[in-house]
């Protein structure tokens, strides 16, 4: 999630605790810094390694077992630096504690994935309820949090918890009503579905990218979740195969290993850029929740074998794109991107519409 959501969620939590303290702005201040705090791990990069932020950054600083060791210390320097003589020392671990404990778990809620049990695993949990971004989650906490600094609205921090955990709750509701639709609309194309999963689209749980697997063909469609559901079909691409389309690649040579790392990070979901045969993108994320333009990718290079990979950020038109959404999320009609497909993969999208009346797509 974003710093200031990050911030404010932390305020939240220790403004609940200490909701009774004359010394708001100095509870608020040990509750936002500590909610940012664990994403103090996006230092831990190389000039020679470019996917080692990928591996650090929501892994141990993220992780439940962490929390009470980041707390102390935090909570720690936070009373020497401001709240000393004003607040005990025990309050302020006790507030940076809840502070950062907020922060994996709302990460957690978004689609990029939190390693929430290291050292025990290395799974990274996503839960896909919210987007990285969403003014509608964030607003309201900023406005509640602001009105809690003054004593006596103790109501406008519960209210600021409450609205903290009802929103991912909507989240998790349109997440399962989304990922119902991909699947009917998979059934209706006849295909098997061997994997699936929805996200929300960029700042709104309205739109959702749905993403399934059928043998070894990846399929993205978009989902209007609103009172009725809506399909924005989209397109499809074949799994990476490292024989078929790498066949440069040596094993245990560290750009197979640099692979691996991405396919982990990406949880398989990764395919071959049609454009670029050297370039392995995630599809997982686009501008548009019906489309397969990633945005970001590794390239290789079949000359440097031992070489680490390089990683690549891509922002493609997304003025154009913002408008393709906008048009999307008041259920109007746009036009359905282009079919991508690698040598003799062609498959054919149906347009579907679950909603029971065809004729009204703009109530939400």
């Amino acid at each position: 999630m974003d710093p200031l959501t990050q911030g404010l969620l932390g305020v939240t939590a220790s403004q609940n605790l200490a909701s009774r303290s004359a010394y708001q702005r100095r509870v608020a201040g040990i509750g936002f810094l500590a909610g940012m705090a664990a994403d103090l791990d996006v230092l831990i990069r190389s000039p020679a390694d470019p996917l080692l932020f990928l591996e650090f950054h929501r892994q141990f600083t993220h992780s439940l077992v962490f929390i009470p060791l980041a707390g102390a210390l935090l909570g720690t320097l936070l009373y020497t630096l401001f709240a000393r003589k004003k607040l005990p020392l025990w309050q302020c671990i006790v507030l940076a504690c809840a502070g950062y404990a907020t922060h994996g778990l709302l990460d957690a809620c978004t689609t990029y994935g939190t390693q929430l049990l290291w050292p025990f695993s290395s799974t990274r949990i996503a839960w896909n309820t919210l987007s990285i971004i969403d003014p509608l989650y964030t607003l309201p906490l900023l406005a509640l949090c602001v009105l809690a600094l003054k004593p006596g609205r103790r109501w406008a921090a519960r209210t600021a918890l409450a609205w903290a955990l009802i929103y991912p709750g909507i989240g998790w509701i349109q997440r399962d009503r989304a990922e119902a639709a991909g699947l009917q609309l998979a059934l209706s194309r006849g295909h098997r579905v061997d994997q699936l999963e929805a996200k929300p689209a960029f700042a709104n749980l309205l739109l959702w990218k749905t993403i399934y697997r059928s043998g070894e063909t990846f399929f993205v469609d978009g989902i209007r979740a609103g009172r009725e559901l809506r399909v924005y079909p989209g397109s499809s691409i074949p799994r990476l195969d490292i024989a078929r389309d790498l066949p440069f690649l040596q094993a245990n040579s560290q750009q197979a290993i640099d692979l691996e790392r991405f396919r982990w990070f990406s949880k398989g979901y990764i395919a071959l850029d049609p454009t670029n045969p050297l370039r392995v993108v995630d599809i997982r994320y686009s501008l548009l929740p019906n489309e397969i333009e990633a945005l970001w990718s590794i390239e290789l290079a079949p000359q440097a074998p031992d070489q680490h990979v390089t990683f690549a950020n891509h922002r493609n038109d997304a003025r154009a794109k913002s408008r393709t959404l906008w048009q999307m999320l008041l259920g109007r009609e746009v036009v359905k991107p282009q079919t991508i497909a690698l040598e003799n993969t062609a498959i054919e999208h149906h347009h579907i519409d679950t909603s029971t009346d065809s004729q009204d797509h703009n109530s939400p």
